[in-house]
């Protein structure tokens, strides 16, 4: 079996985001993880995943999910997930539209005797959410 940090991202995100397996959380990630997103930090562990991936599941009820490896290193992935869906619920002030939002999210993980500890993420979900409306 395949255990390269690659392929824990690669199983990680189809087994949230496809297969919508939360229970399977505990097998990817710390109890102390931290992410970074922008303009804020949430260190809450497995509930920040939980909460994020339950809403854009919601959001999204029929999700994919691509992801390509930029460069994996002694204990970090640098990635890119492209993810695509139809609207179906409003997301974060952003109303449903029942069309197909394709979005990317630039990823670095860093790892810890085998489990995501540290994420560091940027997203153009909002922009492609607001570009859905212009369309």
């Amino acid at each position: 079996m395949d255990k390269s940090l690659a392929s824990i991202v690669k199983t990680a995100a189809r087994s949230l985001f496809e297969q919508r397996d939360i229970q399977s959380i505990s097998q990817f990630f710390s109890q102390d993880y931290v992410v970074h997103l922008t303009n804020q930090d949430y260190s809450n562990g497995y509930k920040i995943i939980e909460v994020a991936i339950s809403q854009v599941c919601k959001t999204f009820p029929e999700i994919q999910v691509e992801v390509e490896i930029l460069v994996e290193g002694r204990d970090r992935v640098a990635w890119q997930r492209t993810l695509r869906g139809v609207q179906k619920h409003s997301y974060k002030g952003f109303p449903a539209s029942n069309r197909q939002i394709i979005w990317r999210d630039m990823v670095v993980s860093r790892f810890d005797d085998g489990l995501i500890v540290e994420e560091w993420l940027t997203t153009d979900l909002a922009e492609q959410l607001l570009l859905s409306r212009k369309g």
